[in-house]
C-alpha cells in the first residue's frame, strides 16, 4: 500500500461527517485493547487557541526530557502532522501499518448498525491512541477536535485538562450562546482531574466552574490562580510577557508567536506545564521554561512566510479568532497598507467575520474562494464590494496580482479557513521557499 491510498481510505470515511457521540469511536477501542486507557494524557478543548498552546505545552515537556505525542487539527503542511511526536510526524510507513491493521475493523463495525459509519476523526482519534502507546511516549497531549462532551477524543483518560477559550463557533453542533457552547467543552473535565482555564469570558467561567465543582476537579483560572501580563514586542518577532503565580514571577518571557492572545496561550501552557511536573514528580527550572517557549513554533498563526514581501498567514476562521487578528493587525501594523486575502467555509459567520475584517484601517479587503465542498459562495458576499473590498474569483490569480503591485510599505494577510490558508501556504512555498518569494 503507498501513503496516497493510506490516507484516500481515511478520507472515503470523510462522507459520514461530524457525528457527535462516544458509542463508535468506543467500539473500536474496545476492538484494540482499548490504548486510551493505558497513555498518559492531557487533554485541550477550547474554541481558539488549542493549537498554539499544545505547541507550547509540548516544547514545555520535551526540555524536561519528555517523550510527548500530540493529535491535532486540521492539519497545514502535510497530513501526517496530525498525529505526531516531539514534533515528527508519523513517517509514512507507519501510517500504512495503522490503515492496514484498521481499515478491515472499521469495516467489520460498518456491519452493525448501532457502530456503523465510523468518522473519520474517530479512526484517526483511534489510531493516535495506539500510535501512542506502541511508541511508549510519557504523555499524549489531544486536542479535542469540535466541542468536548461529544467528541471522540473524550474517551481519554486523562491526568490534567485545558480550556483555552469560549467563543461562538459550531453554533449549529454545540449551542447558540455562549453558555450552551462552554458546556460542551467543559465535558472534558473528569472526576478530580485538574483543569487550567485560559482567558474565558466572566459567563462561560461559570458554567465550567459549576462543572468543575461537580467533578470535584481542582480549578486553575487565568487571572486568578496565574497572571500573564503582555510586556511588548519582541525585538524581531514574537511577544514578551511576565508570568505569576504560587511558584513565583517570571519577567520577560519570549515567544516566537504574533498577537497579546499568543502571550495567554503560552502562560496557560506554563501553568498546565507547571501542574503537570507537580503532580508527577517531574523537577522544573525557569531556564528550562525559557528555551522551550522559544523553541514554539505553529504554522498558520500569525506566521511571517517572506520579508520581501512582507507575508502573514493567520488561521482566524472564526469571529472570536478574527477579533484577536483585528488587534494585532491595529496594533503591530498600523504602519503598513495592509492587503488581506480571505476566504471561509460557508457553515461560519461570514458576515460578522467580514464586517470585523472591513474595520482594519487603511486595509483593502479580497474576498475569494477555494476548493472545498463547503467553501465560501462569492455570490452570497457581491454586495460587500466597494472601494476597499474586491472579489477575487480564483485565489491564485489574486494572490499574484497583489504580491506584483507590493511595496515595501505593503502587507500581505492570507486569513480565513485553516484549509485555505494550507492551500495558499503551499503554493507560496512552492514559488520561493520561506522569507525569499
Amino acid at each position: 500500500m503507498k501513503i496516497e491510498e493510506a490516507i484516500a481510505w481515511i478520507h472515503s470515511r470523510l462522507p459520514f461527517g461530524s457525528r457527535p457521540g462516544l458509542d463508535r469511536v468506543e467500539a473500536l477501542l474496545e476492538i484494540v485493547g482499548h490504548p486510551e486507557k493505558q497513555v498518559k494524557t492531557i487533554h485541550i478543548a477550547g474554541t481558539n487557541g488549542k493549537g498554539s498552546t499544545v505547541t507550547y505545552l509540548r516544547c514545555l515537556l520535551e526540555e524536561a526530557g519528555l517523550t510527548v505525542g500530540t493529535f491535532t487539527s486540521p492539519y497545514i503542511e502535510s497530513f501526517n502532522e496530525r498525529i505526531s511526536i516531539n514534533g515528527q510526524e508519523i513517517p509514512d510507513q507507519d501510517l500504512i501499518k495503522l490503515v492496514q491493521k484498521y481499515r478491515p475493523l472499521v469495516e467489520h463495525l460498518d456491519r452493525f448498525e448501532a457502530v456503523a459509519g465510523i468518522t473519520e476523526f474517530e479512526t484517526l482519534t483511534a489510531m493516535a491512541f495506539d500510535y501512542f502507546l506502541c511508541q511508549k511516549v510519557d504523555v499524549a497531549i489531544i486536542e479535542v477536535g469540535l466541542g468536548g462532551l461529544l467528541d471522540s477524543t473524550n474517551v481519554a483518560v486523562p491526568l490534567l485538562t485545558g480550556i483555552t477559550t469560549i467563543g461562538l463557533d459550531h453554533t449549529d453542533i454545540l449551542g447558540e450562546t455562549i453558555e450552551e457552547i462552554a458546556a460542551q467543552k467543559a465535558g472534558i473535565i473528569k472526576q478530580g482531574v485538574p483543569v487550567v482555564t485560559g482567558n474565558i469570558e466572566e459567563r462561560a467561567l461559570e458554567v465550567i466552574k459549576k462543572q468543575a465543582r461537580l467533578r470535584n476537579a481542582p480549578l486553575h483560572i487565568f487571572g486568578e490562580n496565574y497572571q500573564v501580563t503582555y510586556q511588548h514586542p519582541a525585538e524581531q518577532w514574537g511577544e514578551v510577557f511576565s508570568f505569576h503565580n504560587e511558584h513565583g514571577k517570571m519577567t520577560s518571557l519570549t515567544i516566537g508567536m504574533i498577537g497579546q492572545h499568543q502571550t495567554e496561550n503560552a502562560g496557560m501552557a506554563i501553568e498546565l506545564y507547571q501542574v503537570y511536573c507537580k503532580m508527577t514528580g517531574i523537577p522544573f527550572s525557569e531556564k528550562e521554561i525559557r528555551k522551550g517557549l522559544k523553541k514554539a513554533h505553529w504554522p498558520g498563526r500569525m506566521e511571517k512566510l517572506s520579508e520581501e514581501p512582507f507575508v502573514i498567514l493567520d488561521g482566524a476562521h472564526n469571529t472570536h479568532a478574527v477579533s484577536r487578528l483585528v488587534q494585532n493587525l491595529k496594533k503591530e501594523f498600523k504602519d503598513y497598507r495592509i492587503n488581506i486575502l480571505f476566504s471561509a467555509l460557508s457553515t461560519k459567520d461570514v458576515e460578522a467575520m467580514l464586517t470585523q475584517l472591513k474595520a482594519v484601517p487603511n486595509a483593502h479587503l479580497y474576498l475569494t474562494t477555494f476548493e472545498h465542498p463547503k467553501a465560501l459562495d462569492l455570490s452570497t458576499v457581491t454586495d460587500l464590494v466597494d472601494e476597499t473590498v474586491s472579489i477575487v474569483s480564483l485565489w491564485q490569480f489574486g494572490l499574484a496580482e497583489i504580491l506584483e503591485k507590493m511595496t515595501n510599505e505593503d502587507v500581505l494577510v492570507v486569513t480565513g479557513s485553516l484549509y485555505f490558508i494550507s492551500e495558499v501556504r503551499t503554493l507560496l512555498l512552492q514559488l520561493g521557499g520561506k522569507n525569499e518569494l
